[in-house]
């Protein structure tokens, strides 16, 4: 039997009374739309990450557009993205009309590198563009160095987003992601670590302002009832009974968070040593959303994946191809210098199974399948 990748049927068996119960109250109060469990579900998130206000809404990506709406981007400004990411953080921008500009990562955490900014932003200054903010990625479960890219963006009078559609549930240097950025967003599709039954996301800050002002975008711009409109909004509303879903799942998230721990913890006394194994910052923790090793250069990735799904083990590749060299955004500004480290990155990761009920057997059958294959 294959082993799952990610394998939400275990975690469901251990909630799915919970699970059925808070799913009924929904069927039987029939509130659908905004109903009490979103209430809930906001509060809880807000005192689990400490952020002031967390407002729910239908994805991850329309997470990252409602905060660029409530920061006021216009068209022709630029913000700067990482290109080793999912098209999500990029493709908000020019959907305002705006310019994701290409940066550099950090080779060891994958996230975007604090002293490649400059250089993005010479690119665009260069093009004449400018530049209004900056957008970090968690990407693979362990939160960017937002400190130092705060302090970047502070000095040069731009606003920080944490895409955290991958990071949520962490810390760095002790502050919890949710409050380490002017807005942080998540993603809750079904996959990432803390996930629903289908779409959703959400939204965190400490701004009253931008906090009330993507309430009201998130609703079609809304003002004191849904027939009159202050601004021109969207339809970005949590549907209630996913809610109640992520409500069940947060009773084991924090449980699951040290279990994921627990299985990348293995996975490096495994495999340390004979391919590059993920490497966290001694300041942040990880969801661990991925797994995702380096390949050594030159290795024919393929070749190994065909070995390991031969074996019954699934890998994925994320992400295979740069953004700045996808067709829809090869005409964007890229970091004066070049991304060598992104290129690298796409040509020699890939992603093991990682979830948090991975058997230590299965655990020991990836890696030796994956060893043989790489030896």
């Amino acid at each position: 039997m294959a082993i799952p990748f990610i394998d939400l049927h275990a975690q469901q068996a251990r909630i799915r009374a919970d699970l059925d119960a808070r799913m009924a109250a929904v069927l039987d109060h029939g509130g659908y739309i905004l109903g009490r469990e979103v209430l809930e579900l906001e509060a809880e998130l807000a005192q689990q990450s400490g952020a002031t206000h967390v407002i729910t809404c239908s994805s991850g990506t329309d997470a990252l557009l409602l905060a660029l709406m409530a920061l006021g981007v216009r068209p022709g400004q630029g913000v700067i993205v990482p290109s080793f990411t999912f098209t999500a953080s990029a493709e908000v921008m020019p959907m305002l009309g705006a310019i994701p500009v290409f940066a550099e990562v950090d080779a060891d955490s994958f996230n975007l590198d604090p002293a490649g900014l400059a250089k993005a932003k010479a690119a665009a200054d260069a093009a004449g563009i400018s530049v209004v903010g900056i957008i970090a990625v968690g990407l693979f479960g362990q939160p960017a160095n937002l400190p130092a890219i705060s302090e970047y963006a502070k000095a040069n009078g731009l606003f920080v987003i944490d895409d955290a559609a991958q990071s949520y549930g962490t810390t760095y240097a002790g502050g919890a992601v949710g409050t380490l950025a002017d807005i942080t967003c998540t993603s809750f599709f079904p996959a990432k670590p803390l996930g629903c039954y289908g779409d959703g996301g959400a939204v965190f800050t400490n701004n009253a302002d931008h906090a009330a002002l993507m309430r009201s975008l998130r609703v079609h711009g809304q003002g004191k009832d849904k027939y009159h409109n202050e601004h021109i909004g969207m339809t970005a509303r949590l549907d209630t009974i996913q809610a109640a879903i992520l409500l069940s799942k947060l009773t084991i998230f924090a449980e699951e968070l040290d279990m994921r721990q627990a299985v990348a913890d293995r996975y490096a006394a495994l495999l340390s040593g004979s391919v590059k194994v993920p490497q966290l910052d001694p300041m942040a923790t990880s969801s661990w959303a991925q797994y995702t090793i380096c390949l050594p250069d030159g290795t024919d990735r393929a070749a190994i994946q065909a070995q390991l799904q031969e074996a019954g083990i699934p890998t994925a590749i994320y992400y295979p191809v740069p953004m700045h060299h996808q067709t829809p955004y090869k005409a964007y500004p890229v970091a004066e210098g070049g991304l060598a480290v992104t290129e690298a990155l796409c040509k020699n990761v890939l992603s093991l199974p990682m979830h948090p009920y991975l058997s230590e057997a299965d655990q020991d059958e990836i890696c030796k399948v994956l060893l043989e294959a790489v030896a």
